[in-house]
């Protein structure tokens, strides 16, 4: 829609232009893109993408489907294999509250966007801000869409050994952003018992956590 916030005009953030992404994807010759709309005026962006697909057999079809775009992400799992323990957070998070929740507060691996840093140096930050800790070796894991229907979002899995001396500060996030960050070091047995009686039930976190599991990397 052009000649509203975020097209034509400035949204809140001053940003323009926002409609054009998207709009010359040809990497898959059964989709055409037809029009980019922006529909709300937020921290991130909302949009919606009117485009003609041709199905399995072979008719094509007028489509409508909205995308959040707040930008890519990345995680990481903390582990201590001397100790066996692995370094966790425990911070509210509204949408999860309104949608059944008990409290709102999840137990979740260090995580954020990237911003304009690589994932790399994005991880390497968040794991100092919310955890403390220094980072040394990185191992990545894998990327992975983690809401692919309706969220653009792709987020870099890390993980890496770390020892009670690479706490180099308090952690705990960046308050000046509104992150009252608890950390929680656990059992790597006791954090996989909690997915399984439903104390942790974030998707990143669960993955992280089973792909430990899966390599070994505790034993």
């Amino acid at each position: 829609m052009r000649n509203s916030p975020g097209a034509d005009l400035p949204d809140s953030r001053g940003r323009t232009g926002l409609d054009q992404v998207g709009r010359n994807l040809d990497r898959n010759s059964d989709v055409l893109i037809r029009d980019v709309e922006i529909t709300s005026d937020g921290w991130h962006v909302l949009r919606r993408t009117t485009f003609d697909i041709r199905g399995r057999n072979g008719l094509w079809s007028t489509q409508q489907r909205e995308t959040y775009d707040r930008g890519n992400g990345a995680t990481i799992l903390l582990y201590d294999p001397t100790r066996g323990t692995v370094l966790l957070t425990r911070q509210f998070r509204f949408p999860v509250y309104v949608n059944d929740h008990p409290d709102g507060m999840l137990i979740e691996t260090a995580a954020g966007l990237l911003d304009e840093d690589d994932p790399e140096t994005a991880i390497r930050r968040e794991t100092r801000e919310e955890l403390g800790v220094q980072v040394r070796d990185l191992t990545h894991v894998f990327d992975a869409y983690m809401s692919p229907g309706s969220v653009t979002e792709r987020v870099h899995f890390y993980a890496a050994a770390y020892t009670p001396a690479d706490r180099v500060t308090a952690g705990g996030g960046v308050a000046d952003e509104g992150e009252d960050i608890e950390i929680i070091e656990l059992s790597f047995r006791e954090a996989l018992q909690m997915i399984s009686d439903g104390t942790i039930v974030d998707g990143k976190t669960i993955m992280l956590l089973q792909w430990a599991a899966l390599q070994g990397v505790m034993a």
